[in-house]
Parts: C-alpha cells; sequence; structure tokens
C-alpha cells in the first residue's frame, strides 16, 4: 500500500442507529448520516437557528392537524443515509413514529448560511436519490428560497441524482408546498 491510498469504511444505518442508541455520541457531537458517511452538522448560528424556527412555524401553520413538522430529526432515508434536515413535514402524528423514523417526507427544507453549495450537491443529490419530490433551500445570505423539484439520474452528481428543476424566489414572492396545492406560503415569512 503506498502512503496515498487512504482506506475509508462506509457506515449503514443500522450500525448508525446502533451507535446512537449505545449513547456513543454526546449532544456535543452533531453528527449525521449521509450516503455511509457521518458528517458534522452546520454549526447553529443565531440566523441560522431562527431561520429553523420560522420554517418550522410557518409550516406547521400552513399544513395543519394530520401532518408532523419536524425540526432536525432523523429521516430514513435508506439504509446508508439517515440524515437530519432543518425542517421536514411528514404525514401523521408524532406517535407514528414512536418506533421508526419516517423514511418518506413530502417536504424536506434546510437552512442555509455558510454551506449552501453542500446543500445544493450533496444533500441535493441524496434527497433527489431518495425521491423526495419537494426541497427547499433558505438561502439566508441570498435573502430567497431555492426550490428543488422532479428528481433525475445523473451519474455526475455526487449520489448519481439531481433535481431536473429549480427556481430561486425573493421574499415578496410565494411558494405552493407540492403535497398542498391550495396553499400558497410568502417567501419572506420563511427569511430570517
Amino acid at each position: 500500500m503506498d502512503n496515498l491510498t487512504v482506506r475509508t469504511r462506509k457506515w449503514t444505518r443500522l450500525e448508525y442507529d446502533r451507535l446512537v442508541e449505545a449513547e456513543f455520541f454526546g449532544p456535543e457531537d452533531r453528527i449525521e448520516l449521509l450516503g455511509g458517511e457521518m458528517v458534522v452538522k452546520e454549526p447553529q448560528y443565531s440566523p441560522h437557528a431562527a431561520g429553523i424556527g420560522l420554517v418550522q412555524q410557518v409550516l406547521s401553520a400552513a399544513f395543519g392537524p394530520g401532518w408532523t413538522v419536524r425540526p432536525q430529526m432523523p429521516v430514513a432515508l435508506d439504509e446508508e443515509s439517515e440524515p437530519e434536515p432543518d425542517v421536514c413535514v411528514v404525514p401523521g402524528g408524532p406517535r407514528d413514529y414512536r418506533d421508526a423514523h419516517p423514511e418518506r417526507p413530502v417536504l424536506i427544507v434546510e437552512v442555509s448560511l455558510s454551506r449552501l453549495r453542500f446543500d445544493r450537491e450533496r444533500k441535493g443529490s441524496l434527497y433527489a436519490r431518495a425521491g423526495i419530490a419537494d426541497y427547499w433551500i433558505v438561502n439566508i445570505s441570498g435573502r430567497r428560497l431555492e426550490v428543488y423539484r422532479e428528481p433525475i439520474p445523473d451519474t455526475a452528481a455526487d449520489f448519481g441524482w439531481r433535481y431536473g428543476r429549480s427556481v430561486a424566489l425573493g421574499p415578496e414572492e410565494r411558494i405552493t408546498p407540492r403535497a398542498l396545492p391550495g396553499v400558497a406560503i410568502t417567501v419572506g415569512d420563511l427569511l430570517p
């Protein structure tokens, strides 16, 4: 083995869950599993935390009963991924996920301040691969909402998939979640 060869080990979601259950990670360990790799999450700067709170508040009001808006909680996407998106919306109530994390959110939102490229490319490819039909990025520094839809295969993308359609919306524009065709949300309400 030459000095430039580095071997890495991929983790499965089952192995990762066992580490979590064994309390291997402490509260200060902000880690999520993405494509078999343990990745350190973005720091919680004040604008980032405020953005998460605003998205949760607006989406909870928009979706209402029958839906759960989950801030920074795990999603069981596939056998090697258990991300903790800033906010996701899933059908049902909290007790529906007592024994297992949700697998198919109808909407995932990342609030991005310092890792915009990572959220666009790496997480976007992961969510597209999982078939998430509605992926939003609250772009704090750009003061806009980026909306990604229509997952398509792309061998050049990080996880072999990307979104075929994207649009950036300003604070005065409105967005309709795919799961709620009769509801329009003003983008400015999501921005800190």
